[in-house]
This record gives C-alpha cells, sequence and structure tokens, in this order.
C-alpha cells in the first residue's frame, strides 16, 4: 500500500469502525426519534420543530467551552464516555415506552443532553486524527471519513425509515443504542495480541497551555479568526451550511404541498445529494495530487457553486431532474471541500490547540445551520417558498468567494505540521502511534520501551509552534452531515 495510506494506521482502523457504528446510529435515530413525537407522542409541528433544534443547539451552548476541555483529555476516554452516555440516553426511551411513561419532555432532555455527547465525540475524534495517521496520510484519511459520513446519510436514514415502518420506532431506538454501544466497546478494546501505551504529555494535551477556561477559549478563537487561510475556510463553510439549511428546511413543505410530490421523491432527491458528497469525497485526493490542494478548493468553488441556481428552478416533470443535477453538483464541492478543507485546518493548527480550533469550527458551523433554519421560516412566510429558496441558492453560490480571493488558492501542497514528526519504521510493517494511541493502556505508569514496537511518535503538546502558523480550516462540514 502506498506510504502515505492511512488504512496501515491499526488506530486509524479502530476510530473508523467505530465511527461507522456511531454513524449508523445517529442516522437511524435522525428518522426514529421525530416518529416517535409524532405517532406516538401526537407532536404538533412546532413541538416536532422544537424537537430538531435542541438537537443540535448543544454545539451552540457548549461548543467552544468542549474544545478547551477536550484539549486536556485522553482522547480515546472522551470518545467512549460519549458513546457509552449516547447508549444509555437512547436505551431510556423504550424502557420508558414499555413502561407507558414517555413524554414529550423526555425526548427533549434525550436529544439535548446527546447533543451534548455528540460535541465531545466529534470534538475529540477530530482533534486526535492528526496524530493517528501522521502528516502524509490526513488527506486520505479525511476522504475515507467524509465517505463514511455520507454514506451513513444515504444508507443510516433508509434503514431507518424500513426497520421503522418494519419494526415501529421504539425498536428503532433500540438499534441506536445498541450502536453507540458497539462505537465503545471497539474503542475500548484491546488489538489482538498487542497493548499500546501512550504518553502522558502527548495524550490529549495534558501538557497544553494553562490558563482558565475563558482565556483557552479566547486562544481557540484568535487561532481561527487571525489567522487568514482558517477565517477564509471558515466563512466559506459557514455560508455554505447556511444556504444548505435554508434549502432543505423548505425542501419538504415545497415537495409535499406546492409539487404534490411523494416522501419517497424528496428520499430519492435528498440521496442524489449524499451520493454527490460521497464522490466528491472520493475525487478530492486525486484531483487535489494533480491540480493542487489550494487551486482544488477554489476552481470546486469557481465551476460548481453557481450550479446551486438550478435548485429554486424545481418543478414537475424534467425541471425536477434538472434541479437535482444541480443539488448533487453543489454537494459533490462540498465534498471536496471537506475533505481537502479539514485536511488543510488540522496541518496549520498545532497539537494544543487542535480540540479548541475544532470547536471553534462547529461552533461556527452549527451556528449557522441555526440561523439558516430560522431564516428559512421567516422568509418562507413573509415573501414565499421560491424567494427563500433562491436565497438559498444565492448563499450557495457566493460560498467560495472567501476561500478563492484568500492566500488559500495560491496553495499548491499543505503547509509542513507544526511540529517535527518521526517517519514511521519501515513502509513493509503496520503502522502504530506511539504518541497517541486509541488502543487502552494495559499499564499507563510503566515506563515507556523503546524499539521497533514504539511505532511513530508525533511531536508533543510542548512544541513551539512557527510564528504566523495558526489552526483553522474545515469547510463545509455539517452541510453534507
Amino acid at each position: 500500500m502506498p506510504t502515505d495510506s492511512p488504512w496501515r494506521s491499526r488506530d486509524f482502523r479502530t476510530l473508523f469502525t467505530a465511527t461507522a457504528f456511531s454513524q449508523l446510529g445517529t442516522n437511524i435515530g435522525y428518522v426514529a426519534v421525530p416518529l416517535i413525537a409524532v405517532s406516538a407522542l401526537e407532536a404538533s409541528a412546532g413541538e416536532v420543530g422544537l424537537l430538531a433544534t435542541l438537537s443540535t443547539v448543544a454545539f451552540l451552548l457548549i461548543g467552544l467551552p468542549a474544545g478547551a476541555w477536550v484539549d486536556r483529555l485522553r482522547h480515546r476516554r472522551v470518545l467512549i464516555t460519549a458513546d457509552v452516555v449516547r447508549a444509555g440516553l437512547f436505551a431510556s426511551v423504550p424502557a420508558a415506552w414499555a413502561l407507558d411513561a414517555l413524554t414529550l419532555e423526555q425526548l427533549y432532555a434525550v436529544v439535548l443532553l446527546n447533543g451534548c455527547a455528540t460535541v465531545f465525540f466529534d470534538v475529540g475524534s477530530q482533534s486526535i486524527l492528526p496524530r493517528l495517521v501522521g502528516r502524509e496520510g490526513l488527506v486520505r484519511a479525511n476522504a475515507a471519513v467524509v465517505s463514511l459520513q455520507a454514506a451513513g446519510n444515504v444508507a443510516g436514514r433508509g434503514a431507518g425509515g424500513g426497520i421503522v415502518q418494519l419494526f415501529t420506532a421504539p425498536v428503532a431506538v433500540i438499534g441506536v443504542g445498541v450502536l453507540y454501544l458497539a462505537s465503545a466497546v471497539r474503542l475500548a478494546l484491546p488489538a489482538a495480541g498487542r497493548g499500546h501505551r501512550s504518553r502522558r504529555g502527548a495524550d490529549g494535551g495534558r501538557t497544553a497551555s494553562g490558563g482558565g477556561l475563558a482565556a483557552r477559549i479566547a486562544e481557540g478563537l484568535r487561532h481561527v479568526l487571525r489567522n487568514t487561510e482558517l477565517r477564509a475556510l471558515a466563512l466559506t463553510a459557514s455560508l455554505t451550511n447556511l444556504g444548505s439549511q435554508i434549502v432543505n428546511t423548505l425542501l419538504p413543505v415545497l415537495f409535499t404541498r406546492e409539487l404534490g410530490l411523494s416522501a419517497g421523491a424528496l428520499g430519492l432527491y435528498w440521496a442524489a445529494g449524499g451520493a454527490g458528497i460521497l464522490l466528491g469525497a472520493r475525487c478530492a485526493h486525486p484531483v487535489a495530487r494533480r491540480l493542487g490542494h489550494g487551486r482544488t478548493l477554489g476552481v470546486a468553488g469557481l465551476v460548481m457553486a453557481p450550479t446551486a441556481l438550478l435548485v429554486p428552478l424545481i418543478d414537475r416533470g424534467p425541471w425536477l431532474w434538472v434541479a437535482g443535477a444541480g443539488w448533487m453538483l453543489v454537494t459533490f464541492k462540498i465534498g471536496v471541500d471537506n475533505v481537502l478543507g479539514v485536511s488543510l485546518r488540522q496541518r496549520l493548527t498545532p497539537d494544543p490547540l487542535l480540540g479548541r480550533m475544532n470547536a471553534t469550527f462547529r461552533f461556527m458551523l452549527t451556528g449557522a445551520i441555526a440561523v439558516g433554519s430560522a431564516v428559512a421560516g421567516l422568509i418562507g412566510e413573509l415573501a414565499g417558498l421560491r424567494v427563500a429558496m433562491w436565497v438559498g441558492a444565492g448563499c450557495l453560490t457566493l460560498a467560495f468567494l472567501p476561500v478563492f480571493l484568500s492566500p488559500v488558492r495560491h496553495r499548491r501542497e499543505l503547509p509542513q505540521p507544526c511540529g517535527p514528526e518521526r517517519p514511521a519504521a519501515g513502509p513493509a510493517k503496520e503502522r502504530t502511534t506511539g504518541a497517541q494511541s486509541l488502543l487502552p493502556d494495559r499499564s499507563e505508569r510503566a515506563p515507556r520501551r523503546r524499539g521497533p514496537g514504539a511505532g511513530i511518535t508525533s511531536s508533543g503538546p510542548g512544541t513551539p509552534v512557527p510564528p504566523g502558523v495558526s489552526r483553522r480550516t474545515r469547510p463545509g462540514e455539517g452541510a453534507g452531515e
């Protein structure tokens, strides 16, 4: 396999498998929980909307402090704890159903607390990835993760609908809890025959810079907002999420009320978007290798972003296919952005700031989603569905400009990581990471052994940061999720 392949890292395979379980559970829950609210608890449209809002509001409430906390914790333990908490929350729903005690307030609490746990899981998994695969495998690793998320959007929600139809929504929620538990078990179990210890100093940023919580949050914000490239990536991602959410919020109303199309047609339309993200993620690495990393981000936006203007033309007959093709091209561009933007942002950020950088991006991107939902409803009520769709399409069309007008467009290669990194012992050997391992520590107090089993050791949190280097990038993230 190529030397930059992340699949040579056993720790990456562990994280990838756990993320697959987690994504499948999340997407099944995306379908099952609202159906329980509607069918079993007779929730109104406003109550269902509040349920959806509470499921994402955690990123706004604790997103920034979560990044500061994650930088000071062991990432593997954060991931396992988040999975166990989510499994317990979803297990409470069928239990209350069986006892005839389920209420809408309980569902509100479940989705809100599940969102809080998801904040920690997402920030932790994004922060640990650069240490698991090394700088050479970062783009391929992000392509694999984004592809997994896109596939989860298509397959997970389809499976969720099928399970609800065949076995009822409470049974589907049981499956969600089981999948989260499977993710936790995958992260907790050691690989067969070997246990790897992780250094205290490099595991989760325990030796990261001190200071109070507010000072650490401010440090992460400055890192993102003062760096020209990271700021451009954040603005492009936020505009993309804003436009996508305006469109997606109104599509169900447009399909069912104005066009008289079935829910199945809407599902296929959204599936085309998921397929676009998947294709974009798979093409990002080979195209960037040929055209250059930043040039690919700029060209993809310039060529594909304007196709968003086809989406408001949606109608019955041929125009449905025209709008669907435009939407698929837009999401293809989002898939490219997710892979290349995330990789650039990770390379621009030193290890001690990874959690706070990821949390800052999550805060901004999820905030854009929340604003998009509100804007869609407001414009839809005051000016009509079509006007709101054109506003969303306009945001998607212009979203590429911050990156296109920034130094990102001229970047041929990814920057060198913020600190020295030792290469793997040899291309034929399976790669493991001594600095940050997902495998459980068998004896954290035992001295670290030197030798062939030590694997790669990345730079620790105390590594000095070159002047002018800052960490920010994750364009389009969330738009395809």
